[in-house]
Parts: structure tokens; C-alpha cells; sequence
């Protein structure tokens, strides 16, 4: 199979999703780092608009050159893609409510948590204090609920014994909280999990400290 290419930004979480998913799927990828602050940010650029006009990360370019964006569909596609090792559950019940947890954490807590809305925020007057906080509340909102949904499950992992799609979103979201500071003591089954993926080469391999374009020295 020809090479991906990954357009991405270390710290970004939508692309640290994409990087698991590859990994897990064994596919072969070149990153192409997409500086989100650096000049004001290199996703505003001419060029990159040209391949995702929304100015966002990742884009997923394919071997016929074909550009797919959204982490999600871009999961979704490595999915049809390479069937196996499989991101969804196999069950159509387990199947929907491993999508439904996901999309809990990319439509509901992720958007209200990105980096362009704690920009604008800044740019509105708010404080850190009251980014921060604001950032901690829309965590446990999604967080409380998706500890509520599976803090029963006898699964490995979200919702099956292998990572899957909801696993995936779940420790890149958990990565963004331990970055400011969220306490997430309320919630031990998703912790547990998060836990079990991290020692996963192919989660290990896809942390944003280990991209080519981390800086050496991190703040």
C-alpha cells in the first residue's frame, strides 16, 4: 500500500487520534507538521488552505491524492480501508454506543475546549484563571457522563477487548486534561482505561512528545 500523508501538529488532539489509529491499523504515513502558533499560525496559510480550506488538523492526504479532514472520518475510513485490526466493536448496539461515547468527546467537550476558542476567549479579556476554568467544566461535563456509561463494563477497554474508536478519543482527551491540571480523580474507569491504551506501543508511539515536530525542550 503507497503512503499516507498526515498533515498534523504535535500537541494538536484531533491529529493525536489520527496518529493512534494509524498506528493501530500498521499503515505506513509521512507526517507534514502544521505549526498552530508559530506566524499566527501556519494553518491560516495560503498553501495549507489549499488542502483543507477550513484551516484546521489533521488532513489525511491518500496515495491518489485524494484529501480527507475530520479525525473522525478520517478514523472511520482507515477503518474501510484496512478492515482489521478493527475500531469498532463488532456488535451493532456496542458498535453505535462506541461512536455515540466519541462523538462525546470530539462534538461535545473537545469544540468548546480548542485551542482557537481558549485564543479567542484570551482576546475577549478573560484571565487564565478563567480560561482554565472554563476548559475544566466542559471536561467534566463529558467526562461524568462517559464514567457513568462505563464504569460497569466488564470490557478491557471502552467497549470491547480491544481499543476502538472511543478509546482512542478518550486518551487524547485525557492527555489535554493532565495538561491544565483537571483533576480527574471522579472518574476511575476511564483513568484505568486511559492507563491500559499508554502502554500500547502503538498510543506510546503516537504521544505528541514523540512527533518529529515536539520541541526538544517542552514547556
Amino acid at each position: 500500500m503507497s503512503k499516507l500523508t498526515l498533515y498534523s501538529y504535535w500537541r494538536s488532539t484531533a491529529a493525536y487520534r489520527v496518529r493512534i489509529a494509524l498506528n493501530l491499523k500498521g499503515l505506513d504515513y509521512e507526517t507534514k507538521a502544521i505549526h498552530l502558533v508559530k506566524d499566527g499560525g501556519e494553518q491560516h496559510s495560503d498553501a495549507y488552505r489549499g488542502v483543507n480550506p477550513q484551516g484546521l488538523v489533521p488532513s489525511l492526504v491518500t496515495a491518489e491524492g485524494d484529501v480527507i479532514t475530520q479525525s473522525m472520518a478520517i478514523m472511520e475510513y482507515l477503518d474501510e480501508l484496512q478492515p482489521e485490526p478493527a475500531l469498532l466493536p463488532e456488535n451493532p448496539v456496542t458498535r453505535a454506543q462506541c461512536r455515540a461515547a466519541a462523538q462525546t468527546i470530539v462534538s461535545d467537550i473537545h469544540p468548546l475546549d480548542n485551542l482557537r476558542v481558549l485564543q479567542y476567549l484570551k482576546k475577549q479579556g478573560w484571565q487564565q484563571d478563567q480560561v482554565d476554568d472554563w476548559y475544566a467544566h466542559w471536561i467534566h461535563q463529558g467526562f461524568k457522563a462517559l464514567e457513568q456509561q462505563v464504569k460497569t463494563g466488564t470490557t478491557d477497554y471502552m467497549h470491547a477487548d480491544h481499543p476502538c474508536i472511543s478509546d482512542i478519543c478518550l486518551v487524547a482527551q485525557i492527555y489535554n486534561a493532565n495538561r491544565f491540571d483537571v483533576p480527574l480523580d471522579d472518574y476511575p474507569r476511564l483513568t484505568e482505561i486511559n492507563r491500559r491504551c499508554l502502554v500500547l506501543n502503538e498510543f506510546a508511539n503516537a504521544a505528541p512528545e514523540q512527533q518529529p515536530d515536539a520541541p526538544e525542550v517542552l514547556s
